[in-house]
């Protein structure tokens, strides 16, 4: 049997990343390649460590060398990974961070805080440096849904500045509002003090090197939603629905907000939270009490992904009251939250290498700021 690097190099380039529609080996994925006698190893370098696809491409790329060298070989696979970024080098606030995404919904209650927290603890139990920016200035609750409420960040200096160095719960760092104000005190800001606090928070932090910063964002089209998208370059935008018609009318605002010209931000999903009700003591039951297929219906009338279908268990309350995220935990709601990370992953990754870089959005006074 004559195998060589070479050879084993053409016979995987006829296995394509199922997301991105090439080649692993134009894609520059397949690393370390070694061969001793009938020995072959090598390293797939994947998109994100979230990526749900690992076993269907080892299979693959075991048919591939099946057919170039026949039987009798032995396989070492292993899988590395390395989150892709469309950020233009040389950004100047929060440098270490690959993809900031917006998770928006057009009106409040539909859970996106929720979706949020167990969203960035599933990305962190793949491996991926996950943070959180709480921009709800006006309504925190990471730090509830995080039990993290009594904390208060300190300050660390980077290079002779002084910046605020993010709280780290459940391997996610975290800045919120909360952290800095009374656990009971209404925050009341006119909206230049609310858009002056996420700025400090994405240029006076200490965020280090993140694959994924969620900014969680507050209902509907404010003040904030533009600040953020002229502030960093924004790789895209998650919008949390739930199946009730009023629900998708505002998500529908929620997707012009990003989608107007001028601001032009990808959308790289949409989820439909509380999908249907499942008892906990019949995991198979499912009863849609909001109406079914609303989010499924809206992601195909915007041709873009349906991320996830959360459905509506006691348990997620309970997780979100206690801070301790339903994600952690392990049953249907855990097995939903890590779908949702996987195909947000496979998205940002899709988007990235399929996109033109990101910037930020230059939008002129009085100017495609209409939703």
């Amino acid at each position: 049997m004559d195998i060589s690097k070479e050879k084993v190099l053409e016979a995987l380039k006829n296995v394509l990343d199922p997301d991105l529609g090439k080649d692993l080996v134009s894609l520059n994925m397949i690393k370390d390649v070694v061969v001793k006698g009938n020995k072959i190893s090598f390293e797939i370098e994947l998109t994100t460590p979230a990526c749900p696809l690992k076993e269907v491409m080892r299979k693959d790329c075991e048919k591939a060398l099946t057919e170039m060298f026949g039987e009798g070989f032995e396989l070492s696979i292993t899988f590395g990974s390395s989150v892709t970024t469309s950020r233009l080098t040389g950004a100047q606030l929060m440098p270490g961070v690959k993809n900031i995404i917006a998770i928006a919904s057009g009106k409040g209650g539909v859970g996106k805080s929720t979706v949020t927290a167990n969203l960035a603890v599933a990305l962190a139990q793949t491996g991926a440096k996950v943070g959180i920016i709480d921009a709800d200035i006006f309504g925190p609750s990471v730090p509830t849904m995080f039990n993290c409420e009594t904390e208060k960040p300190t300050v660390t200096t980077v290079e002779g500045k002084q910046l605020i160095k993010p709280i780290e719960q459940y391997g996610v760092k975290l800045l919120s509002i909360g952290f800095l104000a009374p656990t009971e005190g209404a925050i009341v800001w006119r909206g230049p003090m609310a858009t002056s606090a996420l700025k400090q928070f994405m240029s006076d932090a200490d965020w280090g090197d993140l694959d994924y910063m969620l900014i969680d964002l507050p209902p509907g089209t404010s003040d904030i939603h533009l600040t953020l998208v002229q502030t960093v370059p924004v790789t895209g935008a998650v919008i949390v629905t739930t199946p009730q018609k009023v629900a998708l009318a505002d998500a529908r605002r929620g997707f012009s907000m990003f989608q107007q010209g001028g601001v032009d931000v990808p959308i790289l999903g949409i989820v439909e939270n509380m999908a249907y009700f499942t008892p906990e003591e019949l995991p198979d039951n499912k009863y849609y009490i909001f109406g079914e297929g609303g989010g499924k219906d809206l992601a195909k009338e915007k041709e873009v992904a349906l991320l996830g279908e959360i459905p509506l268990v006691q348990s997620i309350r309970e997780s979100g009251d206690n801070g301790y995220p339903a994600a952690l935990k392990e049953g249907v709601l855990a097995e939903a939250f890590k779908s949702l990370a996987e195909n947000v992953a496979s998205q940002v990754a899709i988007r990235n290498a399929t996109k033109e870089k990101t910037k930020i959005v230059e939008i002129k006074d009085g100017a495609g700021c209409s939703v």
